[in-house]
């Protein structure tokens, strides 16, 4: 029964993309509607923490990170990508390029499986392709 309960991580990962939803549609003072969302999604301390440093890395990086998702969209705008496939993204994103603690296939597997829940029946394989690209893109580090 263990092996099919989420993880710390998951869990963070889930509330991280579902904060970035609920601000892209919402927009508020962040600190304001991040103690108000923890009001309403409350989770156990330490994958709380990991979601805010997601969360915080993915506001911090949001121009960069849609920079290089609108490229890897060829012919598409950032903006006809369903909202939660966009934060998936962004996440995945996010943790390929500033995460160096999470290995790039963990980063694509999480999103790939938080979009089979939350994503429409294409967003898993669309999400895999374009961060996979994304991936292969990236320089190699020393």
């Amino acid at each position: 029964m263990s092996s099919t309960k989420p993880g710390r991580r998951r869990i963070g990962r889930e509330a991280a993309i579902q904060f970035l939803y609920c601000q892209e549609l919402n927009p508020e003072e962040r600190t304001e509607s991040l103690e108000a969302f923890w009001d309403v999604r409350p989770i156990r301390a330490e994958a709380r923490t990991f979601a805010e440093k997601l969360i915080d890395g993915v506001l911090e990086h949001e121009t960069e990170i849609d920079e290089i998702l609108t490229a890897k969209l060829e012919n598409y705008r950032i903006e006809r990508l369903a909202a939660v496939d966009r934060n998936i993204l962004r996440l995945a994103i996010h943790e390929i390029l500033h995460r160096e603690d999470i290995p790039d296939a963990v980063s694509i597997n999480e999103a790939i499986e938080i979009a089979k829940r939350f994503g429409s029946t294409e967003s898993a394989g669309f999400v895999n392709g374009l961060l996979d690209s994304v991936r292969r893109s990236r320089s190699p580090e020393s």
